[in-house]
Formats: C-alpha cells, structure tokens, sequence
C-alpha cells in the first residue's frame, strides 16, 4: 500500500486512535500521542500539514516496531 501524499499530523493522530493513541499534550507544533496497548508507547508527531513522506514513514514504522508488526499491516489496519 503507498503512503497517502495529503494527511496532516492531526489527521494521523486520529487515525492512530485505531491502535489505541490518544493525544497527550501538544507544545507548540508537536503532538504527543500514547497508547497502553502492548505496553505503553509514546510518539511525537508534528502538527504539520501535510506530514512530509519521510516524517509519515518513520511515525509508522516506529508504531510498527512497537506493536511487531510490518509498516503494511499497520497502513491497512488505520487506513482501510
């Protein structure tokens, strides 16, 4: 699955909700998401819009990582 080109931090931080992020805190143009789902997880995501390819792919491999999934599955779990 490609990475969507027109999706904002904030939009992203929604769609984490998926997985079980909620937004923490926001200072300035970074947002703070946590999630308690397989041990607790933090993820600082900028409030840009839109996310740069670069910014988006490593947000995700690192929510990948943390629940040990591949970047593809996590695309199809908050994208579909």
């Amino acid at each position: 699955m490609k990475l969507p080109r027109d999706i904002s931090g904030l939009d992203l931080v929604h769609k984490l909700r998926a997985l079980g992020y909620v937004k923490t805190r926001q200072s300035g143009s970074h947002i703070r998401a946590t999630t308690q789902q397989n041990g607790e997880h933090h993820i600082t995501i900028p409030s840009h819009n839109p996310l740069k390819i670069g910014t988006l792919s490593s947000v995700l491999s690192d929510v990948a990582a943390h629940f040990d999934k591949t970047k593809e599955e996590i695309l199809k779990l908050i994208f579909d």
